[in-house]
């Protein structure tokens, strides 16, 4: 057979992948070097060159889509349709796997399969019955607990919850979830991996068959893989099995969902003798982006190493723009996103690209200024984020007491223990009396028409309502938003909220704080506190209203650095490389987290294929205040030889504060102590040096400490020790 075809336009680095003999490789892909390519083609090698069987090759990756359209592309390769091929995630093959061996698995043959929502209905119906109070452990923190357990390979007996508290009440549900799952024959998506796991490891039967059914085994994205896919994938190798590991060390960034950059980094030490296949040749981004990629990310140990070239021309160098602030930041985003439409590129083309989701209210509202059609990809608009209408709806219910709908949105979130019944019953109510809801609760509690506990909730909450209301004569919008944010319990809610989401849920309410500020600040001083107010409330309806651009619509795409791996772009922003932000303030203290951070950057860049810009503010409100960071420590890692640096315009204006507070030019505060820089307290420990103001003697600087959390200090008797 004639299989010369397979190997037609692949590179000398591509075809020895394809080619390999060996029993273990490893391919390591960077960014845009055809990764995909050399999977589909080596899969198509083994079956038409090495004489594998098709009904033998297992192909594991991460997507539906992914794995979609490898299938499709391995059987064009072939001319030949493989129905039996078994192609897919690893949920997917999980799926498949106990459907085959569900008497084994001590499942129905009709098991379910349940999402996300099914699984947290059931989590707080036992929760009902078990009398643990939702408000004190919310749901979904347990739901998340239960599922990172269920991700590290432990069941509830293997747990011990020592003396915390909320893993005991989690390890309670996770016992009666489990009884309750195997009663009624459903499965989660943790449970498909973990039991298919067991599975394997604990039937000799179904074991055996996996070693003799699959000759050869490919995983894609082997970065991402967690630990419970990592045990699983070693259950069904035998030790003849062929074993093909494609991914990049580089792009491993998500690690704050389980995935360990370990088991790519110890491939050669799991699987040996093994041989390691390096692509380095880039399809995707000119020479000044690929170099500025190099770059920045040799500055990690941890990593095997692979520097991309390319080709391609040389290309523009990037642009590096310091914003006065982040509104000057978004406003320069703006406007050269108009001229690439100007001078015949497509909004489609350009992505703005940010680590923290808050960062894109600005970019938001500069883009909707002057008209520019965008979409927050794989997200939603910052106005229309639940935490944000949740604390919106507090300041609607202030001004307006007949708002029902803010209502019922605010006593709800966070849960004050008042439920479905007695909201029907102030409802009702509410039509009795002929009055808003608000106003039917305050008088249902003055004639004793609800329970105790529902009473006293119901008490603080409107009389929570009345401070804010009064407030707004005493304190400016963005103190009161401020206060509402701290005092509703909105920011104990989240914090409840584990991983990533609660996180960023927190930073979404601080920038609403921000945006306040803003917005305050474009008023004159004998402006009525309320009439601000009246009219942010305005613009933020306005704003959500204003729906973003349709699927097929061109359009800008905005998106965290997360959600931008596996795409490219002719033109590219990474906006807010500032210490403390990118990289983040929690990877300070982790030299792993810190690579994370880096390896996010190096995605972000190289997202890029023709034009890269970068942008940092020297001043940023945060929580609504000026805070002044240093430019991140990538800036100073990609040689300045590959960047122009644009300063602002001068039509670009400030405000008093702002121009009083400027930077040194080396971000040095005094001898030894610089901004980012780590130190030691006597009496507070160990922290980092966020911000600082004044000079000389009278300098206070800010220190978020370890244990602490963020104090300022006079410089002159704070007597910090510089690790």
């Amino acid at each position: 057979m004639d299989v010369s075809h397979i190997l037609d336009e692949l590179n000398d680095a591509q075809r020895d992948a394809v080619t390999s003999d060996d029993q273990y490789l490893l391919v390591l892909a960077g960014a845009g070097s055809g990764k995909t390519r050399v999977l589909v083609h080596r899969v198509a090698w083994q079956i038409q060159a090495q004489g594998i069987n098709p009904y033998s090759v297992l192909a594991v990756t991460f997507t539906n889509k992914a794995a979609s359209e490898m299938s499709q592309r391995i059987q064009a390769m072939l001319q030949n349709p493989v129905p039996e091929l078994w192609c897919g995630t690893f949920h997917g093959i999980a799926h498949r796997t106990l459907k085959m061996f569900y008497k084994e698995a001590h499942l129905p043959s009709g098991f379910s399969v349940i999402d996300a929502d099914d699984q947290l209905r059931i989590v707080k119906r036992i929760m009902k019955d078990e009398k643990l109070d939702d408000a004190l452990w919310p749901p979904k923190q347990i739901q998340w607990l239960m599922n990172s357990w269920k991700e590290e390979g432990k069941r509830a007996k293997s747990i011990n919850a020592g003396n915390d508290l909320q893993k005991k009440a989690a390890l309670q549900v996770y016992t009666q979830y489990e009884k309750k799952c195997i009663d009624e024959g459903l499965v989660d998506f943790a449970e498909l991996l973990l039991k298919s796991f067991e599975l394997v490891k604990d039937n000799a039967v179904v074991k055996a068959y996996f070693h003799k059914r699959f000759t050869s085994v490919l995983v894609d994205e082997f970065q991402d893989t967690n630990t419970i896919q990592f045990k699983w994938l070693l259950e069904i190798l035998s030790k003849d099995t062929f074993v093909t590991a494609v991914g990049d060390d580089d792009q491993s960034i998500y690690g704050w969902r389980g995935a360990r950059a370990e088991n790519i980094l110890g491939f050669e030490k799991n699987f040996k003798p093994a041989k390691t296949v390096r692509l380095e040749q880039n399809y995707r981004s000119t020479s000044v982006i690929l170099d500025a990629a190099n770059a920045l990310i040799s500055n990690n140990q941890n990593r095997l190493g692979k520097n991309l070239w390319t080709d391609s021309n040389k290309g523009e160098p990037i642009t590096l723009y310091q914003a006065y602030h982040e509104q000057d930041e978004a406003r320069y985003i703006a406007d050269t996103i108009k001229n690439w439409m100007n001078s015949g590129g497509s909004y489609g083309e350009a992505a703005v690209i940010y680590r923290s989701n808050a960062q894109s209210r600005a970019i938001e509202e500069a883009l909707l200024r002057i008209r520019i059609p965008y979409r927050i990809y794989g997200g939603t608009r910052f106005y229309e984020r639940l935490e944000i209408k949740n604390a919106i709806s507090y300041m609607k219910l202030a001004f307006n007491p007949a708002d029902n709908l803010s209502f019922e949105r605010a006593i709800s979130n966070p849960p004050r223990g008042i439920g479905q019944k007695t909201l029907q019953n102030i409802r009702d109510a509410s039509i009795k009396f002929g009055t808003s809801n608000f106003s039917a609760a305050g008088r249902m509690s003055q004639e004793g028409l609800l329970p105790t506990k529902a009473k006293n909730s119901i008490d603080t909450f409107l009389a929570f309502i009345e401070d804010i209301k009064n407030n707004l004569t005493e304190l400016s919008l963005s103190e009161t938003i401020d206060r509402l944010i701290n005092f509703s319990g909105l920011i104990e809610l989240y914090e409840k909220e584990k991983g990533e989401k609660g996180k960023t849920r927190i930073e979404n309410l601080e920038e609403l704080v921000t945006a306040a500020k803003i917005f305050e600040d474009d008023f004159p001083r004998d402006a009525a506190l309320k009439d601000i107010a009246q009219t942010f409330l305005d613009n933020v309806s306005l704003d959500a209203g204003d729906a973003q651009a349709s699927a097929h619509e061109d359009a800008v795409q905005l998106m965290t650095l997360h959600s931008a791996k596996g795409l490219e772009f002719p033109l590219v922003f990474i906006s807010g490389l500032e210490e403390t932000l990118f990289p983040h303030i929690r990877s300070m203290d982790s030299p792993d987290q810190l690579e994370e951070e880096r390896r996010l950057c190096y995605v972000g860049i190289t997202r890029a294929k023709q034009k890269l810009y970068i942008t940092y503010a020297e001043i940023r409100k945060i929580h609504g205040s000026d805070v002044f960071n240093p430019p991140s420590r990538f800036i100073r890692e990609i040689p300045p030889e590959l960047m122009d640096e644009v300063r602002p315009r001068a039509s670009v204006t400030m405000s008093f504060e702002r121009k009083a507070t400027q930077a040194p030019k080396d971000f040095k505060i005094s001898e030894g102590i610089s901004l980012g820089q780590r130190v030691a307290h006597k009496k507070f420990g160990q922290g980092i040096v966020l911000n600082y103001e004044g000079a000389g003697d009278s300098a206070r600087v800010q220190i978020n400490f370890d244990n602490v959390g963020s104090k300022w200090l006079v410089l002159s008797f704070a007597n910090l020790e510089v690790l």
